[in-house]
């Protein structure tokens, strides 16, 4: 994701549900039941288009005791929350 942390960290809780997370050393988790999601936050380095630098990060989403379908939906609220509108 070409994104910094601190944008990551103002639209996480919209991408996972309002769900209350945890975060440990770049790794945000949450927990419903005996469902669990991890999200690692791994920065990696910025993508420079002459003067600008955008900073880039991996995300990786990890899920435990989700069906297909549950983390398929997770998924998909997690794109749209972190979708930004063009012009």
């Amino acid at each position: 994701m070409s994104i910094s942390r601190e944008e990551f960290l103002r639209l996480l809780p919209v991408a996972v549900g309002q769900s209350p997370f945890t975060e440990e050393v770049g790794v945000f988790s949450g927990r419903d039941g005996s469902r669990r999601w991890l999200i690692r936050f791994l920065p990696i380095a910025d993508h420079r288009l002459g003067s600008v630098v955008l900073p880039r990060h991996r995300i990786d989403i990890t899920f435990e005791g989700h069906s297909d379908r549950e983390a398929e939906a997770f998924l998909a609220r997690f794109h749209r929350g972190f979708q930004r509108g063009g012009g």
